[in-house]
């Protein structure tokens, strides 16, 4: 379940956004004002604060940034107050929300933000995906550290998430954290919290993931991109059940079933001395791994239909049945991007559609990266040669220093998907940005973060 606040008077249009999350399946919390906004964000964190401009969304979104608390803040007004909302994403707002509210907005809003909009478990109809879910079932009313592996898009949140709703912690929260969305000192405030000046801005204590998650579920997303510092400290939380916050002086007991997650082969990573194996031995105690879409096939249309029905309702839109030749496209296509490039295919689908199913017109498959691609490719497909001769004579350095810009900026600072689409390890993408920061040159900031200042020339 998403947590979003909402900050300002829920008498009104807010109101109507908050009715909206609500329905989608967000845990709704509340504050009247931006100083109580901050207060409620440093005791139980959120994945998304929605504020009224009528409020100084400046002075939280710099209060947030330095107390090193990450949640994105989306200005809310109507469309007179376009000034206001300027200044608002100027300031470090991560978009504007205009008034009265789109329920298809919110949402989007929800996920880009790294939320689940809607508490759905996995939808399984293969063999291998039935055997694993049982397994899970097994698995969840135990205690122990769980560790889940799998491709990128598989739904590795979406299986932890089923698995809290099956344990004994189902009436505690689900915290989620994504490790590699991160930079390294404001990940260890959001996991351990700090206290009153353990820092420069920090103005009062704050609780940590950890803090947070007591008494239910803490899932480390991407836990394998973790700086091998931090994975010490996890070490330390996972044996002796207590964390230390930055700037305490004693140790905070807490109660967490974690589970953590990863697309990478961590045994390889221990082999190589980039994963503690102490840590690796820690986490996977049980174990699943969630195949690839194309190693299930028989999900792929039960979640085609999954998803065009939740975003036929998303959008007001009337329902239609996917066509026998769409169902067969569907089927054929090897799915490298795994249910994630599913639903955003058919989420495409419906809001292309036209008449009374979704034909094969509108599904657009991403074609395959093979050899055997390229060489079938048409000859109609030649001119898209003037852009490569529009690079020649700039330096591979320009060229991707602004590849790696357009791409950051695209994926709305997120840097875990934008090393993906690049097909670089989030830690090459993070030296490239300090470079470029060096430099002089203006970085996309990540979820939650205030532009960080460029250094004085």
């Amino acid at each position: 379940m998403s947590r979003l606040l909402i900050v300002g008077s829920l008498e009104g249009e807010l109101g109507a956004a908050a009715r909206v999350a609500i329905a989608r399946g967000a845990k709704l919390a509340h504050a009247e004002g931006v100083a109580a906004g901050l207060g409620r964000l440093r005791a139980e964190g959120a994945d998304l604060a929605l504020v009224d401009l009528r409020h100084d969304v400046a002075w939280l979104v710099q209060a947030l940034a330095a107390e090193r608390i990450a949640c994105p803040v989306v200005a809310c007004g109507h469309a007179e107050d376009a000034d206001a909302a300027v200044r608002a994403i100027e300031a470090g707002a991560r978009d504007f929300l205009p008034l009265p509210p789109d329920a298809d907005l919110i949402v989007a809003m929800l996920e880009a933000a790294g939320a689940e909009p809607a508490p759905e478990g996995p939808i399984a109809r293969d063999p291998a995906m039935l055997t694993l879910l049982a397994r899970a079932a097994q698995l969840a009313r135990a205690e122990a550290s769980l560790l889940i592996t799998g491709e990128s898009g598989t739904g590795k949140e979406v299986l932890a998430r089923h698995i809290h709703a099956l344990s004994r912690r189902a009436r505690g929260p689900f915290v989620a954290l994504n490790c590699a969305a991160l930079p390294e000192t404001l990940l260890e405030s959001e996991l351990f919290g700090h206290e009153k000046g353990a820092f420069s801005g920090a103005v009062a204590a704050r609780k940590g993931k950890f803090e947070q998650a007591d008494g239910g579920t803490l899932l480390l997303d991407e836990i394998g991109e973790m700086d091998p510092r931090l994975q010490a400290k996890i070490l330390r939380v996972i044996q002796e059940r207590e964390v230390d916050r930055l700037g305490g002086t004693a140790p905070v007991k807490v109660d967490v079933r974690l589970l953590a997650a990863t697309h990478r082969d961590l045994a390889a990573d221990v082999a190589k001395g980039r994963f503690r194996e102490d840590l690796y031995f820690r986490l996977n105690v049980l174990a699943l791994h969630i195949p690839p879409l194309r190693g299930r096939p028989a999900d792929i249309l039960p979640l085609a239909e999954h998803f065009a029905a939740r975003y036929a309702r998303a959008n007001g839109l009337p329902l239609r049945a996917v066509s026998p030749l769409a169902r067969a496209a569907l089927a054929a296509h090897t799915w490298p991007g795994n249910v994630r490039e599913l639903e955003n295919c058919i989420h495409r689908a419906v809001l292309l559609a036209e008449g009374t199913e979704i034909g094969p017109e509108v599904i657009e498959l991403t074609p395959p990266r093979t050899q055997e691609a390229f060489a079938d490719a048409p000859v109609a497909q030649a001119p898209a040669a003037p852009r490569v001769t529009g690079l020649v004579g700039r330096k591979v350095e320009e060229v991707e220093q602004e590849l790696i810009l357009e791409t950051l900026s695209h994926c709305l600072g997120n840097r875990t998907r934008a090393a993906e689409i690049l097909g670089i390890s989030i830690r090459t993408l993070r030296n490239k940005l300090q470079e470029y920061r060096a430099a002089g040159i203006a970085v996309p900031p990540a979820p939650g973060q205030a532009p960080i200042p460029l250094p004085y020339a």
